[in-house]
């Protein structure tokens, strides 16, 4: 699998780049949208459109819910 080098890309390329890796855990996890806001209090509808921003606290969250390092996201 490519991984994406973090350090050149543009903020709305690596918005994309998390938002296809947060659907591809969430999905192989087999839980909804709703399960994670339930489980986290987290809304993710956005975060995996690209089309909202996301914190490094969010970001921490949601990859200890999913069981990765924050690389998982890459």
């Amino acid at each position: 699998m490519h991984r994406p080098d973090f350090s050149v890309m543009e903020n709305g390329e690596l918005l994309l780049t998390i938002a296809k890796r947060l659907k591809e855990l969430r999905n192989k996890k087999g839980v909804t949208q709703e399960d994670v806001y339930n489980d986290t209090g987290i809304h993710v509808a956005r975060i995996e459109q690209g089309k909202r921003d996301i914190s490094f606290t969010t970001l921490c969250k949601l990859a200890d819910y999913f069981g990765v390092d924050l690389n998982g996201f890459r």
